[in-house]
């Protein structure tokens, strides 16, 4: 391997594998699918399957701008993640812990303005539409069997 070679490229408070291509490396960091990946890539300027631990500094520097504000480098506004945010108004990238924090924001407004999906959240029952007679016993305890009604005319 060249001198230049690094084993971890750090991006967007996210250590990578410098040994993976562009593309699938970016995708590592919570918040990035392979499709915002790809765009990524393009919109930076980067070949999408060079190794990314042979990049150059400029170039790794491009990519974690365009990660950190990707409606700032041309990404359209309908592959960011958080689409006309409650709070700003604004289309948002959230990636890592801001990722996390928002989404247990969001969890506690449904639970304090109770709506259906809050009330779902608050006692633990599934959330999007599944069935609960089968599945999601932690919830309601082990499985109790059918009992055998007793025979009452036994020889």
């Amino acid at each position: 391997m060249a001198d230049d070679f690094k084993h971890l490229v750090r991006i967007a408070s996210t250590d990578l594998d410098g040994a993976k291509p562009v593309y699938y490396a970016l995708t590592q960091i919570k918040g990035i699918n392979f499709r915002l990946s790809e765009a990524i890539c393009k919109v930076a300027g980067v070949d999408r399957v060079a190794t990314i631990g042979k990049l150059p500094d400029a170039q790794v520097k491009k990519l974690d701008e365009t990660v950190k504000h990707p409606a700032k480098a041309g990404i359209p506004a309908w592959m960011l993640n958080r689409k006309h945010d409650p709070e700003s108004g604004q289309d948002r990238h959230l990636l890592v812990a801001e990722l996390d924090f928002e989404k247990d924001n969001d969890i506690k407004r449904m639970k304090m303005i109770r709506s259906y999906r809050g009330l779902r959240h608050m006692f633990g029952y599934p959330v999007r539409g599944q069935r609960t007679r089968s599945n999601f016993r932690k919830n309601k305890g082990k499985v109790m069997g059918v009992k055998r009604a007793k025979t009452a005319g036994k020889t």
